[in-house]
């Protein structure tokens, strides 16, 4: 199913990327986390994640130009976006440069799990 495959966290938030490492413990994946686009860019050169859970809202370099610059390279990694707002304009960019979907905040996990582990395996 989802086994040996790599999940990505992109986050400035440190509770957030603890929280989805323990929900993932489970399920044989492995995982990285970043906390800024940058840590990001450097992670997914190296390992090439399956699937990259990204937060819209970041200092520095936000969601979207992540994703904008992940595609940039070719990289045709699932991205489901996270965001605490609901700024529709930006989940439909998001959207037209391949997000599979996202999630607000405070998003059910169980849900962001099975997404996930549903992504992964199709």
């Amino acid at each position: 199913m989802a086994q040996n495959k790599k999940v990505l966290v992109v986050d400035d938030q440190y509770g957030i990327r603890l929280l989805l490492k323990e929900v993932f413990s489970k399920d044989d994946l492995e995982f990285f986390q970043a906390a800024n686009g940058k840590q990001a860019l450097e992670i997914i050169q190296s390992e090439k994640p399956d699937l990259i859970l990204l937060d819209m809202k970041m200092p520095g370099m936000d969601g979207l130009e992540l994703l904008r610059r992940i595609r940039q390279f070719g990289n045709k990694a699932k991205v489901i976006m996270m965001t605490a707002y609901g700024e529709l304009d930006m989940v439909a960019e998001a959207s037209r440069l391949g997000a599979v979907t996202h999630f607000t905040k405070p998003f059910d996990i169980e849900e962001l799990r099975m997404e996930v582990i549903r992504q992964l395996a199709s």
